[in-house]
């Protein structure tokens, strides 16, 4: 048996927590390592619903570890809170079943007022972050001014570096207009809520060593997804952290060797939230028709999301950069009714066929796709758990996505429900 690694493969909102949520049912632990509480999950399990943002997917099911890694950044406070909410639901979050590595760092109120006070600033040119303190809280880290987890449990130090940090940001927060914060009262608003965090904490990185050598095995959760990596995506209109799965070892503190298998988690047809090129997008009343049916509204913001048909190429290239093994095809049940489908096939520049996205900011607005057109499929293929339960043209749409990435569908997913799920492959068996 080998550890999984799930990673979205287009820029998020794939439904990485339904999958994440049914593959733990095979996972002894299920672990977070990039990202924050800007990411996302929303799980349905007999008709409950449950919005996760920090918590990974496997809190819900009993007899399994979760971990957040310390390649996650943690807002204190919103992890408390959506523990409480969590447990109002039923689901117990005690110290046997859930630990924060104890080397992540903190989100503080500051990073969220430096994130709203950027984005004002950028004007017509936002990024499109969801404000939430990401993006500055993963600055200080590189620029090793964070206060991590493990802080919390020496007062003097977590002071002193609170005062050093608010020394730097007041600067900047000054120069843009917006209020200044006070160092005593991050301090004071930290040490309330330190012991209710300390709980938690723990070596995730030891424990996880100590697992691997026990033969258990190990889910890894990215969230976001590939082109929202920092290095490898539509930069600048990308999160801050690495959501590649390479991410998954430097964000859990395990080595490369422990991740036997990539499930890359793949859209029917391609979504987008926020600012950035999307060369497939359709606005018009394909993308209303998609957006509708598919409720592609964000889990954590409420807002719109832009939606557009499958790009084959944008794809193919996370299977690259990832070493995807095997995709999960998701909401192919949005696309039944539609007459006809088209799929992204190669991009056209200044006049030139390319088959890769470019890197380039202004390359990548400039792009226009080139596609070929399927026949649609009129039956339902919503809650089918059996291919024979899939029409021929779906069936056909399937396998022709399987070509032109160059990788196999190893689970299909029919509705949001856990077991409207086609297995052809089982991730963990390698």
């Amino acid at each position: 048996m080998g550890n999984v690694v799930v990673i979205g493969s287009q820029w998020g909102d794939e439904g990485k927590g339904k999958i994440v949520d049914w593959l733990s049912s095979r996972a002894d632990i299920v672990v977070r390592f990039q990202g924050g509480h800007n990411a996302g999950h929303t799980l349905v399990i007999d008709g409950e619903v449950y919005k996760l943002n920090l918590l990974p997917s496997g809190v819900v099911r009993k007899n399994k570890r979760s971990m957040i890694g310390n390649g996650v950044v943690v807002c204190p406070w919103s992890l408390l809170k959506e523990i409480t909410m969590i447990k109002k639901q039923g689901v117990e979050i005690t110290l046997d079943n859930f630990v924060v590595a104890e080397n992540a760092h903190l989100i503080l109120p500051v990073h969220q007022a430096l994130d709203q006070a950027m984005e004002a600033g950028r004007g017509d040119d936002k990024i499109g972050t969801t404000k939430r303190g990401i993006g500055p809280a993963y600055e200080d880290k590189v620029a090793r001014r964070g206060v991590r987890v493990c802080d919390l449990r020496h007062p003097e130090l977590l002071k002193e570096k609170i005062e050093n940090m608010m020394f730097h940001h007041n600067i900047l927060l000054k120069g843009m207009g917006a209020e200044t914060i006070s160092a005593d009262e991050i301090y004071k608003k930290l040490m309330e809520i330190s012991e209710d965090i300390l709980q938690y904490a723990g070596v995730v990185w030891r424990e996880l060593d100590v697992a691997r050598t026990a033969g258990k095995k190990i889910l890894f959760e990215g969230a976001q997804g590939t082109m929202l990596d920092i290095d490898h995506g539509t930069y600048p209109f990308v999160t801050s952290s690495n959501t590649a799965a390479a991410q998954a070892a430097l964000g859990s503190g395990v080595g490369a060797d422990a991740m036997k298998y990539v499930l890359g988690i793949t859209k029917a047809y391609t979504t987008r939230v926020g600012s950035g090129p999307f060369p497939t997008e359709q606005n018009n009343e394909i993308g209303e028709f998609l957006g509708e049916k598919g409720h592609e509204f964000g889990t954590n913001t409420g807002r719109k999301r832009r939606c557009g048909w499958f790009d084959a190429v944008m794809v193919r290239q996370a299977v690259k950069v990832n070493g995807i093994h095997g995709i999960s095809l998701t909401k192919l049940d949005v696309l039944d009714g539609m007459k006809e489908l088209k799929i992204c096939v190669g991009y056209r520049l200044n006049g030139k066929e390319i088959d890769y996205y470019p890197a380039s900011q202004i390359e990548q607005a400039a792009v226009e796709p080139i596609y070929e057109t399927m026949d649609g499929w009129q039956d339902s293929t919503y809650g089918a758990r059996t291919w024979g339960e899939l029409p021929a043209a779906a069936v056909k749409y399937v396998r022709h996505i399987e070509e032109l990435i160059g990788a196999p569908v190893s689970m299909l997913s029919t509705s949001p429900e856990r077991d409207d799920t086609i297995l052809m492959h089982d991730p963990f068996v390698g």
